[in-house]
């Protein structure tokens, strides 16, 4: 098994957050070549702002291994790591993370910051990029312009709605 095949399973996770109307981003975490846990962002599923995929299997990995350091474990998500992500993921001590594309407005893996490779911190993170780049940023670009196309129709009706012409 290599980084593609695991990305292609981070991808499937994307695809579940994606079905649900929820921002596609999904994530695995590999132990020893197995996967380990498995994710994709909810938040607005459960209205929490943490929920977001990177997390959700940190938290999954944390119970499965027994403890909050994932020292021999690599997390695979579809989107470079926001600040809050990137931070866990320093926290949890994960030595390697693989992302398929870059998150050029809040991403924490060397777009705006880097979290993961801080000298100021005391762990640093072997990072990957661009593994199944193309798939990665279809599947955000695709989910983005329906959801853009859906605000437009949903707030044109408001004007109708608003002015009577409905």
């Amino acid at each position: 098994m290599n980084d593609e095949y695991y990305m292609r399973e981070a991808l499937l996770e994307a695809e579940k957050a994606f079905q649900i109307d929820e921002v596609p981003i999904g994530a695995v975490m590999v132990r020893n070549g197995e996967i380990i846990a498995r994710g994709y962002n909810k938040r607005n599923t459960m209205k929490n702002p943490l929920c977001h995929a990177e997390i959700e299997i940190i938290n999954k990995s944390s119970e499965i291994v027994g403890d909050w350091r994932l020292e021999d474990c690599t997390l695979y998500v579809t989107v470079e790591p926001c600040p809050m992500c990137a931070g866990a993921i320093v926290q949890a001590r994960i030595p390697r993370v693989v992302f398929g594309t870059r998150n050029k407005k809040a991403g924490c893996a060397g777009s705006v910051l880097d979290v993961l490779n801080e000298p100021m911190l005391n762990h640093q993170v072997d990072v990957t990029e661009g593994v199944l780049l193309e798939e990665c940023s279809s599947i955000m670009s695709t989910f983005f312009r329906e959801f853009r196309k859906r605000m437009k129709e949903k707030k044109e009706k408001k004007e109708d709605e608003k002015c009577g012409c409905v």
